[in-house]
């Protein structure tokens, strides 16, 4: 199973590179295509960006059904050919309205996170889903900090290099996969693909009915919005808190995504296999609303920083969270709760920077009564503390 291993991680974290490749060439891009400012490019950008995380939370139980329905070699493999085509659109694209084609199509490719992470619950243990699932997140992590970093490289051949990049990338992972991924749905697992159960809400109503399953997902999705302060408000944060460069912004950001990768892939099989799912949730749960906490406050740009390693703790709690809702999941819908959860977390990203960014503008605004602008970590905390709470009255049963 290593070489299928292999493909499966390749193609998750293609996925997330996908999403930030293309982000230093975007607003060159937009006003290449568009013409205009920066600030109508701002607002292209941000259309672009919600329009490919709707996407995600549309598709992601529809892809995962189909998985239990049809098996998960021919949706990733098609979700990859589909996605290298929709690069090559996007590379030769001449106008805005054909980039936004573009993101949305490649919003519905990437939503096969869902079926990766069904197909690593068809091939593990049940003591070994946290660390696999781990492993997923590892590889999303190492995507996203790579994804920025190459696309920032290409951009000096031109705004169009990312996407034949990112096409070549998805077509290689493509061919790999037609020789090596196996199908692991069986005839004993295999359940028919339902249009109404495809539905998001309708998904998330089944997945909710399995018993202890419903407050779990309170918790993934209250998570999801609190860790998603990170992306949605850093920049703003450390160029306001702390006079940072933009090299320096990226710098920070990429340690917190290699530190993120190495908690998943290797710090959260011994956690899992010493401390237990449900142990590992509350420590990292734990970390996480001790950094909010003092980042809310923090003025030291150092301590900051040295910070950072310590916020990546708190990673081992969505990898371990997966694991307990796919052992309390029946074989015949995991790929159901996948697209769940996926669809959970692109809402998460539709939800959180409109929040914490509101939240930062309100407190650094010229006459605000409180200048605050750690305030977004605050509100983070509570949020994390909600779950944290739902989460020790919880008690979910095995399948």
């Amino acid at each position: 199973m290593r070489l299928p291993f292999f493909f499966v991680l390749l193609t998750v974290m293609i996925d997330a590179m996908g999403i930030g490749l293309v982000l230093p060439i975007m607003p060159d891009l937009i006003v290449e295509v568009q013409g205009g400012t920066l600030a109508s490019a701002a607002i292209w950008g941000g259309v672009l960006s919600t329009s490919f995380a709707a996407m995600q939370f549309v598709f992601g139980p529809i892809l995962g059904n189909l998985s239990d329905a049809y098996g998960r070699r021919i949706v990733l493999l098609v979700s990859l050919f589909v996605m290298a085509l929709d690069y090559v659109v996007m590379a030769i694209a001449g106008s805005i309205w054909l980039l936004l084609a573009g993101r949305i199509v490649g919003g519905i490719t990437a939503a096969t996170h869902s079926t990766a992470a069904a197909f690593m619950a068809d091939v593990s243990k049940p003591h070994e889903k946290a660390a696999n699932f781990g492993l997923l997140g590892a590889a999303f992590g190492v995507g996203f900090v790579l994804g920025p970093v190459i696309g920032g490289l290409l951009s000096e051949y031109g705004t169009r290099a990312p996407f034949w990049a990112a096409a070549i990338l998805s077509s290689l992972s493509f061919f790999i996969g037609v020789f090596v991924m196996p199908e692991t749905v069986t005839d004993k697992t295999r359940r028919p693909f339902s249009l109404r159960r495809a539905n998001p809400v309708n998904s998330l109503r089944a997945i909710a009915e399995l018993p202890g399953i419903r407050p779990l997902l309170w918790v993934y999705f209250l998570y999801s919005v609190s860790i998603y302060v990170y992306p949605a408000i850093w920049a703003y944060f450390t160029t306001e808190r702390f006079g940072w460069s933009a090299q320096m912004i990226g710098l920070s950001l990429g340690v917190y995504g290699i530190g993120m990768a190495a908690v998943q892939g290797g710090l959260i099989r011994p956690a899992t296999r010493h401390l237990g799912e449900r142990v590992t949730i509350i420590y990292g749960m734990a970390f996480e609303i001790v950094s909010f906490l003092l980042l809310s406050f923090l003025t030291n740009g150092l301590i900051a920083l040295l910070l950072i390693p310590i916020t990546a703790l708190g990673a081992v709690v969505t990898p371990a969270l997966q694991a307990l809702m796919s052992r309390a999941t029946p074989d015949s819908q995991q790929g159901e709760l996948q697209g769940v959860l996926t669809s959970l977390h692109a809402l998460s990203m539709v939800i959180s920077p409109l929040l914490m960014t509101s939240m930062f503008a309100q407190f650094v605004k010229p006459g605000t009564a409180l200048y605050l602008p750690g305030a977004p970590f605050l509100l983070a905390m509570v949020l994390m503390i909600v779950g944290f709470t739902m989460f020790l009255r919880s008690r979910p049963n095995k399948a």
